[in-house]
């Protein structure tokens, strides 16, 4: 299977540049797949960010995107800094809590290095489609040469800059490629509007590149989704 880049965007005409340009309050520089998954969220859009951690993401989309954002997180810490940075977070399960949400209650629904860290990864997908028109999932590429090269030659789990926790000490414990979340896709009826995949230091890999260089090359990868 080719994994192929559709340019057609969902949001107002703006640049990546354009997105990173623009002032925000975070204390050190966002995340690469962060700045990604903005420039694929509509302005003004109704959103959920689940697993948002400390709420990087929500501050981006909130000051550059002016979206309705909300956010649900699993520790009470992310939580905690999540509202005194004044963001509107819950604490809340992927695996179970996502059940409780109305179909299409939001314009965007965000998993953002999350999957690999859920019980059922599957039922957390098709959540997302469920609850939002559209679903944006970046994902850490366990395929990349680095994590290959690290099992092959050291005969280790690997640990990179996208997975730095020792095998012993992690909270991913359902690890994929970029080709294995495209076949997820295939699976739970997601339709690949867009996908972006990402070198170790954030660039983009070359776009129209076949799914093996990406699997080989991409460190992690972008996608937005919709239902089938």
């Amino acid at each position: 299977m080719a994994i192929s880049s559709r340019t057609a965007r969902q949001g107002a005409p703006v640049s990546l540049d354009e997105i990173r340009a623009a002032p925000i309050s975070a204390p050190h520089a966002p995340r690469p797949d962060h700045l990604l998954i903005a420039e694929m969220v509509t302005p003004g859009a109704r959103v959920l960010d689940v697993g948002c951690g400390e709420g990087e993401l929500l501050r981006i989309l909130t000051e550059k995107r002016g979206v309705d954002g909300r956010g649900i997180e699993l520790s009470q810490s992310g939580v905690n800094a999540g509202v005194a940075h004044g963001l509107s977070v819950i604490q809340g399960d992927a695996d179970t809590d996502l059940d409780n949400y109305p179909a299409d209650a939001f314009d965007y629904v965000i998993l953002s290095q999350t999957l690999q860290a859920t019980r059922r990864p599957k039922h957390v997908m098709e959540n997302l489609l469920r609850i939002g028109r559209r679903a944006v999932v970046s994902v850490p590429n366990f395929g990349h040469w680095r994590m290959r090269s690290q099992i092959i030659f050291k005969g280790r789990m690997p640990v990179t800059p996208s997975l730095p926790s020792t095998w012993y000490d992690t909270q991913n414990i359902h690890l994929c490629t970029i080709r294995d979340f495209v076949d997820l896709c295939d699976v739970v009826g997601a339709k690949i509007d867009r996908a972006v995949a990402l070198d170790a230091w954030g660039r983009p890999v070359r776009v129209n590149a076949p799914w093996w260089f990406w699997n080989l090359f991409g460190a992690q990868a972008v996608f937005l989704l919709r239902r089938g």
